[in-house]
Formats: C-alpha cells, sequence, structure tokens
C-alpha cells in the first residue's frame, strides 16, 4: 500500500489522468520529478557526482497489466531523452497483456518496510556501477551502469533472473532457468522485440553461460 505521508508524490502523480485498476485504456504520461521524489532519491539511488543530473530524469507512468488479470498504473524513473519512446513499449506490453508484478515508485524508493517483499519489482533509474561477470574473473573498472542514466529497466526479475556461470542466488528464481518453457511473468520474444524497437537489447541474449533476463537497456549491457 502506498503511504501517502510518506510518498506523497505517487499520489500526486496519480490524479494527473493515468490509468487505474478500474480502467483498461492504455494511457501514459511523461513528467519532471517532483521536489518530494527528489527527496527520496537523495541517497541511496543519487548522490552528487552520479553521471546524470535529477533533471535530465523523468517519471514515465504507465498502465500496466498485473499477475492479477487486471489493469493497473506503474511508474519508472528514466532517462528524459527516452521516456517516450519507453512510453510507447509499455503500450505494446499492455496490448500483450504481459503482466508485471510490482511497478510503482514506492517499491523501488520507498522505504524499506513498505517495499514487496519478494523482490519482483520492474525498475529503471538508480545510481550505481555496472557489477562484472563473476564468470570471467573480472573486476570492477568503474564504470557505470547503464541504470545510473535511467536507460536500463529489470522486468520481473523473480520470473527472469540473472543467471551467472549458470545459476542464480535467488532461490525463488531457480524454477525459473529452465527458459523453454514460458510462464506468466516471463519475458517472450514479442517482449524483446517491443525493447528493440527503440533500439534496445536484452541481457537474455548474451553470448556464454551469464545471462539476465529481466535486464533491457540501450546498449544491451
Amino acid at each position: 500500500m502506498i503511504r501517502a505521508l510518506a510518498f506523497p508524490l505517487v499520489v500526486a502523480a496519480f490524479a494527473t489522468g493515468a490509468a487505474t485498476a478500474a480502467d483498461d485504456v492504455y494511457r501514459s504520461s511523461v513528467r519532471p520529478l517532483s521536489a518530494e521524489l527528489r527527496g527520496q532519491l537523495r541517497g541511496e539511488s543519487w548522490r552528487p557526482g552520479c553521471p546524470v543530473p535529477l533533471s535530465g530524469l523523468r517519471v514515465l507512468t504507465v498502465a500496466h497489466w498485473g499477475f492479477d488479470g487486471r489493469p493497473h498504473t506503474g511508474q519508472l524513473v528514466v532517462d528524459a531523452d527516452h521516456a517516450r519512446g519507453l512510453a510507447g513499449v509499455f503500450r505494446r506490453l499492455y496490448e500483450l497483456r504481459f503482466p508485471i508484478r510490482h511497478m510503482r515508485l514506492a517499491d523501488m524508493y520507498g522505504p524499506h518496510d513498505g517495499r514487496p517483499a519478494d523482490g519482483d519489482v520492474t525498475g529503471s533509474f538508480r545510481c550505481r556501477q555496472a557489477v562484472p561477470s563473476p564468470c570471467t574473473g573480472g573486476s570492477a573498472n568503474g564504470s557505470w551502469s547503464n541504470h545510473a542514466y535511467g536507460r536500463a529497466i529489470d522486468v520481473n526479475p523473480v520470473e527472469n533472473p540473472y543467471v551467472g556461470c549458470g545459476r542464480t542466488r535467488n532461490a525463488a528464481s531457480a524454477r525459473y532457468l529452465d527458459r523453454s518453457r514460458l510462464r506468466k511473468g516471463m519475458v517472450t520474444p514479442a517482449v524483446v522485440a517491443a525493447f528493440r524497437s527503440i533500439g534496445w537489447g536484452w541481457g537474455g541474449s548474451w553470448a556464454g553461460k551469464t545471462k539476465d533476463y529481466m535486464h533491457f537497456s540501450t546498449t544491451g549491457h
């Protein structure tokens, strides 16, 4: 549940014409970050020295289907230059009735005790460095992740896990290592095509045993 006092910016955004659970028509909007959201991001998700200023980010609000088979409103913080294109991607996902479990700003940036316990949160922006593959023996080289620019989105991470050397650290994701049988929430070829329509690549297409099935980005990495 969104906590109105702790996270008023989400409530305000919902009042701007985004889809609700009672409305199955796709809608989307792109807006600058509110002062409240800027305050939420500072610290854990953004700090001085990050590669993108807060003014270079936008709140993307979209309608999406949930695991309950009903339409919901979701929000992401994304790069300003890619927000409109991503709105088109989520329109296509809505047409496909592709389900997304959690995609609220509170799920990603709200108080820790209010975030979903299952961790199955679809999100985009977080200022962090790239994580090297454990299979290559590489080490962190100080490069920024595409998430640090708002140019990457992780979709349903439980159903679409990061797989290093053929393994996942999340026990709940173990049954999704077999990608030959599509189940609810798993990325499909149509979802990949939707992101590719704006030039974004998919971590599930990486060569070798390391895959990032949740991950879409401008570079594919």
